[in-house]
């Protein structure tokens, strides 16, 4: 069974930084591209940043510049840096990820339960 669990939400002043993580737990062999979506309420969820297993990042455009998405292999970990957070940047994080589990299976977009951000005005 693999877990992906997130921490680090709360509640933030605009401007403000918060700093979330997720780790991984379980029958792991390995952790490949991990990524941070997030949803609004009444808007479809979209991508925010995406990690390979090599260090590519990337970023939605409208995070660029703000947050930095970061991964340590040895602890099976991501994180995402939010700094100078605006309200729109509202939302539940969810952490996700393919993987190649212990039994060789590989599963794609594998998701978190979610961390509430709220960012006020």
């Amino acid at each position: 069974q693999v877990q992906l669990v997130e921490s680090g939400g709360g509640l933030v002043q605009a401007g403000g930084s918060l700093r979330l993580s997720c780790a991984a737990s379980g029958s792991i062999f390995s952790l490949n591209t991990m990524r941070w979506f997030r949803q609004a309420p009444g808007k479809e969820r979209e991508l925010v940043a995406g990690i390979t297993s090599g260090g590519r990042t990337y970023y939605a455009d409208s995070v660029k510049g703000r947050f930095t998405i970061s991964r340590d292999n040895a602890k099976n970990t991501v994180a995402l840096q939010m700094n100078s957070l605006k309200p729109e940047d509202t939302g539940v994080y969810y952490c996700n990820a393919d993987l190649e589990d212990s039994s060789g299976k590989r599963l794609s977009g594998y998701w978190g339960q979610g961390t509430q951000v709220t960012v006020s005005s």
